[in-house]
């Protein structure tokens, strides 16, 4: 088995585990990151980046840069209940750099942070490389074990961070079991063609939802469907999905036939779930690993990102020095558990009020994604 030794191994390219590598190696410290995919092109991940992840890429010095990729721009989200129009949020007033939401695809983004380390003489991406295993002695995490294209890898380091997602391996290995709140919505994921004069709002009606994305050439549907349904509606059939969505969206009628069978349909169980305990000897969980989030209000990015800045800034220079100790992995926790209780209270309640058979609404905002953002073939 070849061997490896670092100070820190970040299990998940994601936003976390990718901004978290990136600013470790920028204090110096050894890092590497595991991905276990070839690369980061998956349809169906989130691509809000809120105000406070743009400001980040500014305090770096990659402004310019980073706006340079593809992205459109909402200054404020209003929300229409019963006819009469509701500022959901008004990102103009704060004071940052750029008060808005960037609708950014998350592959271009983790691309963007993935050449970012790469000029980092400390950082190394290991693509294509799953974690199997924890190391762990005498009580300790003490690094992994993972594999790649040439076989088996053991990596030993002074702390191992699970930034592998809602489904973490690594958090699961560790016995940290999460507290789950009660599912508002299940989300089917789906795609059609677009056209320019296509109209699709947010809708809600007899049990069942409909959110538009727009990707350019395509749409990204997601459709909303009561917890716990989704084998009910796979035994009514294809047609009664494409039924349904042409029911909510009657401009998609001759379209839904592009749905051609279930594997074109990504059904999303959503969770709202976090740990009593981020970390153990050895280990910090942070992102979705630490706390799974829904997709209201599109903040998971940037949840998973603050993380990763609290934890570069209470760990790193631990881990520089050497003389990291549990109680530092208890700081991290203790200032993100706050934001992250806050967040996801509103995220149930925004959940419950658009889920399927709540009050029905149309959620409306300037600027989509453009053509160009979705570029480079299929993504899953």
């Amino acid at each position: 088995m070849r061997e490896l030794s670092t100070r820190c191994v970040v299990v998940g390219g994601g936003p976390a585990g990718m901004t978290l590598g990136l600013l470790l190696a920028r204090q110096g410290v050894d890092v590497v990151v595991l991905e276990k995919h070839a690369d980061f092109l998956r349809d169906f991940r989130g691509d809000t980046i809120h105000p406070s992840t743009q400001e980040l890429m500014h305090q770096l010095g990659w402004d310019e840069e980073f706006h340079r990729l593809p992205h459109a721009r909402v200054e404020r989200i209003t929300v229409e209940f019963q006819g009469a129009p509701v500022t959901f949020a008004d990102f103009r007033r704060l004071p940052v750099h750029h008060p808005y939401v960037a609708f950014m695809p998350q592959w271009d983004f983790l691309g963007f942070l993935a050449a970012k380390g790469r000029e980092l003489p400390s950082f190394r991406l290991l693509m294509s490389t799953p974690m199997t295993e924890l190391v762990v002695a005498d009580g300790r995490v003490t690094g992994v074990l993972a594999e790649d294209a040439d076989g088996d890898l053991r990596i030993d380091a002074d702390l191992v961070v699970a930034a592998d997602g809602r489904n973490s391996s690594s958090r699961e290995q560790a016995r940290l079991l999460p507290e789950a709140a009660e599912p508002p919505m299940d989300v089917l994921w789906l795609r059609v063609s677009r056209r320019p004069t296509d109209s699709l709002p947010f809708l809600n009606a007899g049990g069942r939802g409909l959110v538009a994305i727009n990707r350019g050439d395509y749409w990204q549907l997601a459709y909303l469907i009561r917890p716990g349904t989704f084998d009910d509606l796979r035994r009514e059939g294809l047609t009664a999905l494409q039924e349904g969505i042409t029911e909510l969206a009657p401009d998609l009628a001759d379209r839904v036939e592009e749905i051609a069978g279930w594997d074109d349909v990504h059904h999303l169980a959503v969770r709202v779930d976090r740990l009593r305990r981020w970390h153990r000897p050895g280990l910090l969980c942070i992102g979705d690993s630490a706390h799974a989030m829904s997709p209201a209000g599109g903040v998971g990015i940037n949840l998973a990102v603050q993380d990763a800045v609290a934890a570069a800034n209470i760990v790193g220079p631990r881990l520089a020095s050497g003389t990291l100790a549990e109680s530092d992995l208890a700081r991290v926790q203790a200032r993100r558990m706050w934001p992250t209780r806050v967040t996801q209270t509103l995220q149930i309640a925004i959940g419950r009020g658009s889920s399927p058979g709540g009050r029905p609404g149309t959620a409306t905002g300037p600027a989509s994604p453009p053509s160009s953002a979705c570029s480079g073939g299929a993504r899953r």
